[in-house]
């Protein structure tokens, strides 16, 4: 009696505290979630009133659609080369700006500034920028990767991608890179210092063993955004010139909502879904097993 009281008690408690957020993540998550999956055994085109079961037809059209796979592969290569550069960058500013230097609480503020302007807004100002500014300094100063628009060249407009996503989030992580050094015992490194280890030593031997937590978060999340990432591809690139910079997330879209193929683009989603999972968990499985403790 008194245990069915006290769980009674602590469902009460539950319920008041996390139960309209328990409902608004079902509502919002996780039954759209298991909807969309049932949609990916339909025909519905996004609009009729209607729908019928074709069973796994959809995800054979999937495994069978070239441009998917051109689309996909071209993401892996962008998420290659983001994360990368990301976590590379991220990693040596939030080490040059914990090492003391004047001024670093202003420079950490304006390396965290770009993440702070949305997507859309963002591609717009490089899309100016890429299609302007750099093509009037390359025609002045007679610099010739500049002296046309890297928007309007298939074989450079894909880079544009990647510049102006390691731009507005190697900020971001930066932040995530500095919490990991402020946590770093300092008699660590005071003691390596005293027994002789110069400033490389420290940082491979002491620093980096260290941060593994820090590096598991960050490519957890550059690896997630990369996988993802619409808003930069749209306004950016739309995904021109001829389709040469459409991502996966682009033509996920435009085939569900363009081309209302719901069913379809629901099927492209999942798959998506599952990859990235995949991608991700293994990533932080084999990334949890390098952390070390202090």
């Amino acid at each position: 009696m008194n245990q069915e009281k006290s769980f009674l008690d602590k469902f009460k408690t539950y319920l008041i505290f996390a139960g309209p957020t328990t409902v608004a993540f079902f509502t919002v998550i996780i039954f759209p979630f298991l909807f969309g999956i049932y949609l990916t055994f339909t025909d519905w085109n996004g609009i009729s009133g209607s729908h019928s079961y074709v069973g796994f037809s959809n995800y054979l059209q999937v495994f069978k659609d070239k441009v998917f796979w051109t689309s996909f592969l071209l993401t892996i290569k962008y998420v290659f080369f983001t994360v990368i550069l990301i976590n590379v960058i991220a990693f040596f500013l939030a080490y040059i700006l914990t090492s003391g230097i004047r001024g670093q609480n202003f420079f950490r503020a304006g390396f965290f500034t770009p993440n702070l302007i949305g997507g859309i807004l963002l591609g717009f100002i490089w899309q100016f920028i890429f299609s302007n500014i750099l093509v009037y300094l390359g025609k002045k100063f007679n610099i010739p990767i500049f002296s046309s628009s890297w928007l309007s060249d298939p074989n450079k407009a894909f880079w544009t991608l990647v510049i102006v996503t390691v731009w507005q989030y190697s900020g971001y992580m930066m932040i995530i890179y500095i919490a990991g050094f402020m946590n770093i015992p300092k008699d660590l490194l005071e003691a390596a210092s005293i027994d002789g280890a110069n400033a490389y030593h420290r940082l491979r031997h002491i620093v980096l063993p260290l941060m593994i937590p820090s590096f598991t978060v960050c490519v957890f999340l550059s690896l997630q955004r990369g996988f993802m990432v619409y808003d930069i591809n749209l306004s950016l690139t739309n995904g021109g010139p001829f389709k040469s910079t459409e991502l996966i997330s682009m033509y996920v879209y435009n085939t569900a909502f363009l081309s209302q193929q719901y069913g379809v683009g629901q099927a492209e989603a999942f798959f998506l879904f599952l990859m990235v999972a995949i991608v991700t968990l293994a990533q932080v499985y084999f990334s949890k097993k390098m952390e070390v403790e202090a």
